[in-house]
């Protein structure tokens, strides 16, 4: 459904930006309408059995693959962590500072920054 759209421009526009603007629409097309475009494959409503139907895993706790109760953790269960960037202290300092913005806990944190923390 690759249906190309055809160039337009806006009436009354100032001298030299129709052109402007037909060059930019020529350049880089506009795409199809999302009428045009084909619905998504997935699952349909209904199609996996009622909500209240007997669980398919009944020796499996409830809380399998996350980190506290029964079951596998989440590294166990293969489920993907998101991976940390930033330093947890930082985050803290950050938060605070949203909350209770004041001239030492911005200096704490440009030097915790500056250096490399």
């Amino acid at each position: 459904m690759n249906k190309k759209v055809a160039v337009q421009t806006a009436t009354g526009q100032t001298y030299g930006k129709a052109s402007e603007q037909r060059r930019a629409q020529q350049a880089m097309p506009i795409g199809a309408s999302p009428a045009d475009v084909a619905p998504s494959q997935g699952v349909a409503p209904g199609s996996l059995g009622a909500f209240n139907r007997p669980t398919e895993r009944p020796t499996e706790p409830i809380t399998a693959g996350v980190n506290f109760g029964d079951g596998p953790n989440a590294i166990q269960a293969g489920v993907n962590q998101p991976i940390r960037t930033e330093d947890a202290v930082l985050d803290r300092l950050k938060t605070i500072f949203e909350q209770y913005p004041n001239d030492e806990l911005a200096d704490l944190l440009d030097s915790y920054i500056r250096d490399g923390y």
